[in-house]
């Protein structure tokens, strides 16, 4: 990849490549996602055409069965593709495989947000043709994707038919080894109309078990000759358009092609036809310029707010921009849908959304773009309903909400966490208390937030008790680390936990009335308090540290100098049970409780928590090398945090997991932001107040971010020797820097030294599980 700052460009095809590409290039708002398939569809390695919160359902088969197991999973569905542009040269297919390739450069631009593509190619017979594309996902207008698809013959006159489709159903790759699996996804779409006019088409159909309709149309404009013979001819599963025309050399023929999606679990059949003709009519009124107007707009607006800049190292300014980039097109017109943890740029993990939205992407929207956190959070409450009734399923009170779903049912049916990863409650909280701090929005606080927090709060005094010393402890839990199941005390769920009651006690004193609504009684309240107050956070006194659970720190440790680097990922190597009863960490667990409750911390113990785990995590989960980059950059650990930051930017980029083809790991592309801003940037919000402490790496000479605080909008630049603070909108803002009391106004920066740091004592990998930084400049060998 060619390294620009605002743009992702590959210079040449990469056929070897082409499924982690088809990711990367992926480009979706939060309701579309389209995968960065080739227009002409071949050659491809997972076509992919996705709406949110679109499933079908799946059975999920158990060798044994247990009680609250569930019987059901959801699958997001491969939707009706409207990508496809086929283009004849002379009754020859372009197809990159065959005759010659000349040229071929993609490019994702981030100020633009549209993916653009030149090519050119000779057919087998020589006949030599440039093609450009140009494709977008609308943030403005929800409903609408767009393509423009330009041909110029080159040095003969040439005779050419585009094809524009929509295909259901297309064939993919197998999903599993299980064959019922296959059988449901294989044909989702079950057709319930289609029909087409002299310049489009649409297609209703409706999911095989799931029975939820949706709608794709396509409405499309041409240029460039007076002479074309047009087609169409439309199917249940199969509309074309077709145009033939004769072109000069040098002459462009231009194609437009609007699509617009609408889904729908309750709409009548003519409402969402009626719903998606409606959008298609308002984006052919805009036009392919306005579309790009609008596009550039909405961004131009969300990089004022959002943009982190970066001096010292090109390429990962070039990864931040990337992962902001994407992380906006998850959630930023969702719209009351989950965020899945791939996003909408492949069918990694199902479409399932799991904790890493409250804990890792939520932060970034709330201090970007604040009314997609609000969105995302009021999904959750719209899930409540099946959130209580699987509490009682499990015999508690309250709400327990799913470990992984699409729609809100539990969908897991790895056990240890479907029926005992608590702590997604607390996350969900959490996200909420941080939302309502960050932008003081206490309409959702009443309306949305306190509900959760009530019926979380339940859950937690249902769950827990408290022991003969007076403890509220919570025990039989499976915390953050999936290489350590159903243990006492996770210090991470407890601690989240008590931040969690501490909420609902402060959202109920707020909003008594509707507190009462709810149920809620004043001996209840006091219930959460105490337990709150005597929660239980385990400490080896022998070793000075905090045991990740009860009894953590009594295990043998994993034999890491005997585990050969090809037998990690370890879950893939090792049973469960050997890998459970060893310290051995997949990611952080104890580390994260260090950053997302560091107030429950003195830095004394964040130093010697953070050495005593270091050597045990292997980061077989992408979710943790940008914890431990923020608590690093804390702690003063800085070249370690800049490579474990490099590690996260380049994730994907350079597909270090090797499994980018199945889609992007949202929140670790949200880790990018976070290591800067929390790492470096030293931000923290606990209870509601903004702190700094900057500090920046070797080799670093500037770092500048800017984030939504209650209606202001600062900006933060930091260089080796000073923190500078300015507001660009809003009233006066008291923050702390380094542990003092400033307070920023506006029209005029306010710059403050950052004291000289404190080397910390060096702390060790394991072995053969360094950062992986080799690839960026700057990163230790």
């Amino acid at each position: 990849m060619t390294v620009d700052s605002w743009r992702l460009v590959e210079p040449e095809l990469d056929l070897d490549r082409l499924a982690q590409t088809e990711s990367l290039f992926a480009l979706s708002n939060g309701h579309i996602g389209l995968r960065g398939n080739l227009d002409e569809g071949d050659p491809h390695s997972l076509p992919g055409t996705y709406l949110n919160s679109l499933y079908e359902l799946r059975p999920l088969p158990y060798a044994e069965a247990g009680y609250g197991y569930p019987e059901s999973g959801q699958s997001v569905i491969n939707v009706t593709n409207g990508k496809l542009i086929r283009l004849l040269l002379d009754d020859e297919p372009f197809d990159i495989r065959y005759g010659e390739l000349h040229r071929h450069e993609r490019t994702l631009d981030f100020r633009d947000g549209v993916l653009r593509r030149e090519v050119e190619w000779s057919s087998p017979v020589g006949k030599r043709v440039i093609v450009r594309s140009t494709r977008l996902v609308s943030f403005v207008q929800r409903s609408i994707a767009a393509i423009q698809y330009e041909v110029i013959p080159v040095d003969e006159p040439a005779r050419i038919v585009l094809q524009s489709e929509l295909i259901a159903n297309e064939q993919l790759p197998a999903p599993g080894n299980d064959p019922r699996v296959a059988a449901v996804l294989e044909a989702p779409l079950v057709s319930e109309e289609a029909n087409a006019n002299h310049t489009g088409a649409w297609m209703v159909h409706r999911t095989r078990a799931s029975g939820l309709r949706m709608v794709a149309g396509m409405e499309h404009c041409w240029e460039g000759s007076d002479d074309v013979l047009v087609s169409i001819d439309c199917h249940p599963d199969v509309a074309r358009l077709t145009l033939s025309t004769t072109l000069q050399p040098g002459q462009r023929f231009v194609l437009t092609k609007f699509l617009g999606y609408g889904w729908s679990s309750q709409r009548t059949r003519p409402a969402l036809s009626g719903q998606v003709a409606a959008a298609l009519t308002a984006a052919r009124h805009s036009g392919w310029s306005g579309l790009l107007a609008e596009q550039r707009d909405y961004l131009d607006d969300y990089w004022v707010r959002a943009d982190v800049r970066l001096d010292g190292d090109e390429r990962l300014q070039q990864a931040i921009r990337f992962a902001l980039f994407h992380v906006l097109q998850a959630g930023a017109r969702a719209e009351q849908r989950a965020i899945p943890a791939k996003g909408l740029t492949g069918s990694g993990y199902d479409g399932h959304t799991f904790w890493d939205t409250e804990t890792f992407l939520l932060p970034v929207l709330t201090y970007t773009t604040p009314h997609a956190a609000r969105d995302a959070l009021r999904w959750r409450h719209s899930t409540l309903d099946l959130a209580r009734e699987r509490a009682a399923q499990l015999g508690l009170a309250g709400a327990t909400f799913p470990w992984r779903t699409i729609r809100g049912q539990e969908c897991s049916a790895y056990w240890p966490a479907g029926t005992a990863a608590y702590h997604i409650n607390a996350d969900i909280s959490d996200a909420a208390l941080r939302y309502v701090n960050a932008t003081g929005d206490l309409d959702f606080e009443r309306d949305f937030g306190l509900e959760i927090l009530v019926e979380t709060a339940r859950l937690w005094i249902s769950l827990g008790h408290a022991d003969a010393a007076g403890r509220f402890r919570i025990d039989g839990v499976t915390g953050p680390d999936e290489y350590s199941a159903i243990a006492d005390n996770n210090v991470y769920t407890n601690l989240m936990a008590q931040r969690n009651l501490r909420g609902a006690v402060d959202a109920v004193k707020a909003h008594s009335e509707k507190a009462a609504e709810l149920g809620v009684h004043p001996s209840e309240v006091e219930r959460w308090r105490r337990a709150g107050e005597s929660m239980y956070v385990p400490y080896d006194e022998r070793l000075g540290v905090h045991p990740q659970a009860t009894g953590f720190t009594d295990h043998e440790r994993w034999d890491f100098e005997n585990t050969p680097p090809e037998k990690y990922p370890l879950l893939l190597h090792f049973p469960y049970g050997d890998i459970y009863r060893r310290q051995v960490i997949k990611q952080a667990d104890l580390v994260l409780a260090l950053h997302l409750r560091g107030d429950a911390f003195t830095p004394e113990q964040k130093a010697r928590d953070f050495a005593y785990y270091e050597p045990l995590t292997v980061r077989d989960s992408s979710l943790s090398a940008c914890t431990q980059a923020i608590m690093a950059a804390e702690i003063g650990h800085l070249r370690l945090a800049q490579d474990y930051l490099l590690e996260v930017a380049l994730t994907d980029l350079d597909d270090l997991h090797h499994n980018t083809g199945s889609g992007l790991h949202m929140a670790n592309l949200a880790g990018v932001w976070l290591g800067l801003v929390a790492g470096f940037g030293g931000m923290r919000d606990h209870d509601g107040q903004l702190t700094f402490a900057p500090r920046l790496p070797p080799g670093w000479t500037k770092l500048r971010f800017g984030m939504a605080w209650q209606g202001c909008l600062l900006r933060v630049d930091i260089s080796r020797e000073e923190a500078s603070y300015k507001l660009l909108e809003g009233g006066s803002l008291t923050l702390r820097h380094h542990g003092q009391k400033i307070t920023v106004r506006p029209g005029k920066a306010l710059s403050k030294p950052i004291p000289a740091a404190i080397t910390p004592a060096p702390v060790h990998q394991p072995p053969g599980r360094p950062p992986l930084t080799a690839k960026l400049p700057g990163g230790n060998p």
